[in-house]
This record gives structure tokens, C-alpha cells and sequence, in this order.
């Protein structure tokens, strides 16, 4: 736990083609740390859409960003665009230098893509999980990982939890729980379906055909990626 009296800098990603709940989700979290200020942060301050067209906006450039104790890090389609972008993966290395790094969904592949998860535990979305080997990672199929100052969290809806982990590991477990009750979060989902474990096989299936062909252009990518980096990517079987 960080000392409360030490003011917090926290700074999200943000870029076109997110998915809002990435950021938002974890923004109804961090937006509330106590002595902290939070601010969003996109390659320029022009307005961006998620993958469903929501317009969101950067408070800032991440040229002008602060020296930040938390970079949050989402996912979403759109982060194809950014995994060969150099003047973002070099912020995230710098940022990532002295920050706390929390990932949510595929933005766990931005994090690879810079470079970052060699030898890391990690987890991302169920439909990109298997290409975290790409990246050096050691896949855990887990809702929410931690691997040192690293938080991992697998998709979507799981930034919430990651960002309560992380807000009980910077201001302890009451300010988390307080931030929970605020947002009276406790989820009763309707349906036994959110995870490829439990989804119905045809309702999976449906699922996975619609994603095919972004999984398999971020394969692609990924697979430049570890050429670059010189990683050897292991068979499953290994």
C-alpha cells in the first residue's frame, strides 16, 4: 500500500476502436482513489469513437503526460492499430519504467507488443488468451492476475475487479470496498454464460466464428511481433 498522504498520478489510454468498458469500467474505479488525479490520455486530444461509435475524448496528449504512478492500459479492436505504433509503445516503455501497469483485455497485447511481458503472468480476453506466448507471457487463465506492480485482467467486464485490486494494493482493502459499495457492484449475471467454460457450446462457437477474423489478423501480428523481438514462441503442447 502506498502511504495516504502521497499523491497518486493516474493516466488511461485511450485510443480509436477501445472498448469504452475497458476504460469506463476501471474509470468508475480509479476516478475515486483517494489523493489521486486520473486523467485520460490519447495519442492527440482528438476525439475518438469506441468499436460501437461512442465519442470519447483525451484531457491530454501523451506527449504531455506527467510521470504516472498508474497506466491503465484497455483493449479493444482498435488495438491492432497500435501494436506496430512506435511513438505509443515507446511511451508505454518509458511510462512503464516507474508506473504501476494494469491491463485490461487485449490491451494486455499493447503491453507485448512494447516489449513488457517477457517472463510476466498474464491474462487477456478468452479470444486472443493463446496469443500471449507470442509475447513471452505466461498465460493464466484467471480473471484478474498479478504479477508484481503488473495487474492483469482478461476481459471486458473484468477491468471492474482489476481496478478494485488495484485500488485496495495502492490505498488498502476498506477504500476498495468502500469504492464497490459506491458503485453497488455485485454482480448477479441472468445467465451462466461469461466464460468459453461455461457458455453453451453452440452459443461459444457462434462466438468464436464471429471473432475469427480478428483473432487471426491479430495472430498475424503478433507473430511479426515475436520475430522482432527475437522470442521463440513454445507449441501449446510445450
Amino acid at each position: 500500500m502506498i502511504p495516504p498522504d502521497q499523491h497518486l498520478q493516474i493516466g488511461s489510454l485511450l485510443f480509436d476502436g477501445l472498448d469504452q468498458i475497458d476504460l469506463t469500467g476501471p474509470f468508475e474505479v480509479l476516478s475515486r482513489i483517494p489523493n489521486a488525479t486520473y486523467r485520460v490520455y490519447g495519442k492527440t486530444v482528438a476525439p475518438v469513437r469506441d468499436i460501437r461509435g461512442l465519442r470519447l475524448t483525451p484531457d491530454a496528449a501523451i506527449a504531455d503526460a506527467p510521470k504516472l504512478d498508474v497506466l491503465h492500459v484497455p483493449g479493444g479492436f482498435g488495438q491492432e492499430a497500435l501494436m506496430e505504433d512506435t511513438e505509443v509503445l515507446d511511451w508505454i516503455r518509458e511510462q512503464a519504467g516507474h508506473a504501476r501497469v494494469f491491463s485490461v483485455c487485449t490491451g494486455a497485447l499493447i503491453c507485448g507488443a512494447a516489449g513488457l511481458l517477457m517472463g510476466r503472468r498474464a491474462t487477456t480476453h478468452w479470444a486472443s488468451f493463446h496469443l500471449l506466448r507470442y509475447f513471452g507471457a505466461t498465460p493464466v487463465n484467471e480473471r484478474v492476475v498479478i504479477d508484481g506492480d503488473w495487474i492483469f485482467a482478461a476481459g471486458v467486464t473484468s477491468g471492474i475487479d482489476g481496478a478494485l485490486r488495484l485500488a485496495a494494493n495502492l490505498r488498502g482493502d476498506d477504500v476498495a470496498k468502500g469504492i464497490q459499495l459506491y458503485m453497488e457492484y455485485a454482480p448477479e449475471p441472468p445467465f451462466d454464460s461469461g466464460t468459453p467454460e461455461t457458455a453453451p457450446a453452440a452459443v461459444l462457437q457462434q462466438a468464436r466464428t464471429a471473432v475469427a477474423g480478428m483473432t487471426a489478423q491479430r495472430e498475424a501480428t503478433a507473430q511479426r511481433i515475436a520475430t522482432k523481438l527475437g522470442i521463440i514462441v513454445p507449441t501449446p503442447a510445450e
